[in-house]
């Protein structure tokens, strides 16, 4: 009951109304089957984060991450031809709902790539976990489901190898250190 509590007032915290509370549910791991449909878990939080109670892990499923805050951006990356925009909440935003207490993350990809970034980035910059591209959902293909995003074009200093190495695509996890 502790733990519903808690999870409540961090998405209170966020903004969210009672009903969207409701409707974010929280996924046991015998839930999780193929990632991107609506009710299975798309992404999971773990580490030093104080949502998921004991265990220390908070799975959300697309709809959760689509209860949250959604934010847009067009811009240039070196793995499409053309600029694409791309929508999802905040990375701070996520990492708030699971209560992120550490400074790094590791970004676990479905095939299992890690790319390590600090959650400053987080703060300073509006990084998002993308899950549309251009206004729909990204299958695995297409770099999906859900793929950390920086903001290239708002700054130059995004424009370059420590950034780009840091987007994951296909993410699937994110370890709070």
């Amino acid at each position: 009951m502790e733990h519903k509590r808690r999870l409540a007032l961090r998405r209170t915290a966020l903004g969210l109304t009672l009903a969207t509370l409701l409707a974010l549910p929280l996924m046991s791991t015998a839930d999780q089957t193929a990632p991107g449909r609506a009710g299975r878990t798309v992404l999971t939080l773990s580490g030093d984060i104080t949502a998921g109670g004991a265990q220390g892990r908070l799975d959300l499923d697309m709809a959760a991450l689509a209860a949250l805050p959604q934010h847009s951006f067009t811009t240039r990356t070196p793995w499409y031809p053309q600029p694409v925009q791309f929508t999802g909440p905040l990375l701070r935003d996520v990492l708030a709902l699971a209560g992120a207490r550490g400074h790094q993350l590791t970004a676990v990809a479905l095939n299992d790539y890690r790319v390590d970034l600090p959650v400053a980035d987080a703060q300073r910059w509006n990084v998002i976990v993308a899950r549309l591209q251009d206004g729909k959902p990204m299958s695995v293909r297409q770099k999906g489901p859900l793929f950390i995003v920086y903001p290239f074009d708002d700054s130059e200093e995004l424009r370059s190898e420590r950034y780009y190495g840091r987007s994951a695509w296909q993410l699937r996890r994110l370890l709070v250190k």
